[in-house]
Order: C-alpha cells, then structure tokens, then sequence
C-alpha cells in the first residue's frame, strides 16, 4: 500500500522496479482526486491499484483481499474522475499553453521554443480540441479549472 503526496507519474518508476523485482506483488496507491496528478493513468495496464485516500478500513481491507485474489481494484470515483479530466495533452502541448496563459504571442511562444509559428499554431490548435474548448482562452480556463496550469 502506497500513502503518498507524490504525483501518480512520480510513482510510476517506483511500481515498475518493485514490479521487476518482485513481479508478484501487487501495489495499492491511496489517491485524492482533489489534488493534480493523483488520478490513475488511463493507458497505463500496470500493476498498480487506485483506492480513495480517505477510503474506509473496511474499503482498505476489501481491496486487499481482492488484490490478494488476483483482481485489478480501481476505485469507480477515480475511474470517472480519469476518464473526465484525462485529456491526454502533451507536455510541449502544456508548455505551449503554459506560455500562452502568461500572454505570449505565436511569434515570442516559437521564438522562446525554437518552433515555426505554424507549429505553436498546431499545439494550440490540437489542445483546443483535446479540452473541448471553444478557443485558446477557453483551453487555458479549462486547463487552469483542471489544475494542469497554475
């Protein structure tokens, strides 16, 4: 059972060396979906299982036996949760987006990235549609709300 402050892709390396190590162990992440980055990857098939933080001992002890049964536990709330916010940007796509919230234009977004214009443009463009948003101010709203840019 894993009780961490650490961001889920923080934990990933941990879980594939214990993984590597002792292929038969089975992890138990405690998430609070409140918090940014401790939603469970939704591609990722691992050996890792999502349980509510604040879960009951009788939710925590259920999980365990059903780990200990062979099954794949992953809390219904957190799944939902994934599935609604997992957006599946890039890090450039946020970097982009990052500079753009602060006021950078196409131009000085390339120049500080070392991309053409028309690729800062593309980024914009694919996280527009990623988040659903109706244009770049609407993507940035939606990806400060998500707690992808502060």
């Amino acid at each position: 059972m894993i009780d961490t402050e650490y961001m889920v892709s923080q934990v990933l390396p941990l879980a594939e060396e214990l993984r590597a190590t002792i292929p038969s162990c089975s992890m138990l992440l405690l998430c609070d979906p409140a918090k940014r980055g401790m939603l469970p990857p939704r591609r990722w098939a691992g050996g890792l299982n999502f349980v509510l933080k604040d879960a009951s001992d009788a939710v925590l002890a259920d999980s365990i036996r059903r780990l200990a049964a062979g099954e794949r536990v992953v809390s219904p709330m957190l799944q939902a949760a994934s599935l609604n916010t997992d957006r599946g940007l890039s890090t450039r796509e946020l970097e982009v987006l990052g500079l753009a919230a602060e006021g950078e234009s196409v131009r000085e977004i390339a120049g500080r990235l070392y991309l053409s214009g028309g690729t800062v443009r593309n980024y914009l463009s694919a996280v527009i549609t990623k988040t659903g948003a109706r244009n770049r101010l609407d993507a940035i709203r939606i990806a400060r709300k998500g707690g992808w840019l502060r």
